[in-house]
């Protein structure tokens, strides 16, 4: 597809971007531009894409009736680019994420976006701000796609006009510089998603529904929140926006299957693949919160983690429960967690060979 330019008049000089660059955060500030793709159905009923184009960064006027605003219909991807040695910006699995933004939007009655048009509009927006993808360690630029319903009506029906946009933010460390063990609470009265719910869907409502717990891992003094599925035994199901590891000392790595509840994470998918090829024993199954206690009582556990796009890979350190607390052991020589880290940021950064194809270049 296409894209016409509408360049920002008032792009941030070299001299805020560097102040920015020198200490980005995360999700503190943004590019010049954003990139949009508009759908629409016409009289007849056939709906289609249209329109696609790079317009400076603002604020987007909505109609105070638009869907969007009524009944939640919205969904978005997160992904990053890196800058490699020589300059040229690759991005890690978009094809992943432009299936999960069609598997989303299906569950939300959106339409689905060519894979082809997600990709163009990411290498649009990186071509106008390339300039923006930071070069410090464990740092990258956050792509931020999303859809919105902009239709303005108050029926409950799926929208025939909507908005695909995606924007960037230069990206630090999430949970900070040094990697320390986090620790995070356990949520006993809440629930992020249920069976035949959005959890696979990663869609707004299924964060916002986390907040209130995440505000009390917050009050506990934990970085993140566990859910669990109470009619499941307990089963272990993500944190509020990472999907969660353990290691056992026998050579096996197991995370929570996909059960509809949890999000189908692109890092998950990768470190599953990463550490079959060093030696482990991949698990996809069940975990329960006993399992998880005995394991540890036991010393069969050797770690846990948790993974997403924004932090990679952080190890839990404590789980924190009303009733008291899990402590994860200490490891016994190189942890894998930090191996596999090691080698998902290394492909990332083109410091380490990329033989699966996961990288695409973008500028």
């Amino acid at each position: 597809m296409t894209f016409r330019r509408d360049l920002s008049q008032q792009p941030k000089s070299e001299t805020e971007r560097a102040e920015i660059l020198a200490n980005p955060g995360f999700g503190n500030y943004f590019t010049d531009h954003t990139a949009v793709v508009d759908y629409s159905v016409d009289a007849q009923g056939e709906g289609s894409w249209h329109d696609a184009r790079i317009e400076p960064y603002g604020p987007i006027a909505l109609d105070p009736s638009a869907a969007v605003l009524h009944y939640g219909q919205e969904i978005f991807e997160g992904l990053k680019a890196y800058r490699h040695a020589d300059g040229s910006v690759w991005t890690f699995r978009p094809e992943a994420n432009a299936a999960r933004l069609n598997t989303s939007a299906r569950r939300l009655a959106l339409p689905e976006l060519p894979a082809s048009v997600f990709l163009d509009a990411l290498r649009e927006l990186v071509s106008v701000d390339a300039a923006w993808v930071p070069t410090g360690d464990g740092e990258a630029l956050y792509l931020r796609p999303f859809m919105i319903a902009t239709e303005p009506f108050l029926g409950v029906r799926p929208a025939r006009e909507v908005s695909f946009r995606v924007i960037a933010s230069p990206a630090g460390n999430y949970f900070g510089g040094e990697l320390h063990p986090v620790s995070i609470w356990l949520s006993e009265h809440y629930a992020r998603a249920g069976r035949g719910g959005t959890g696979e869907a990663k869609c707004g409502g299924n964060y916002a529904a986390s907040l209130a717990a995440q505000l009390e891992a917050e009050a506990q003094g934990c970085q993140q929140v566990l859910f669990l599925d109470q009619f499941n035994d307990n089963a272990v199901d993500e944190l509020g926006g990472m999907n969660v590891f353990f290691v056992f000392k026998d050579g096996r790595i197991v995370t929570p299957e996909l059960n509809g509840n949890i999000l189908h994470g692109v890092t998950r998918s990768s470190v599953l693949e990463i550490a079959k090829e060093r030696g482990l024993h991949a698990e996809e199954r069940k975990i329960t919160l006993q399992e998880w206690k005995d394991s540890v009582a036991d010393g069969s556990l050797a770690e846990v983690f948790a993974c997403g796009t924004a932090a990679v890979i952080t190890p839990i350190g404590e789980l924190k429960t009303s009733t008291g607390s899990i402590v994860t052991p200490a490891a016994e020589g190189e942890p894998h967690w930090k191996a596999i880290r090691a080698e998902l940021l290394g492909i990332q950064t083109g410091t380490v060979e990329d033989t699966r194809c996961w990288l695409t270049r973008l500028v």
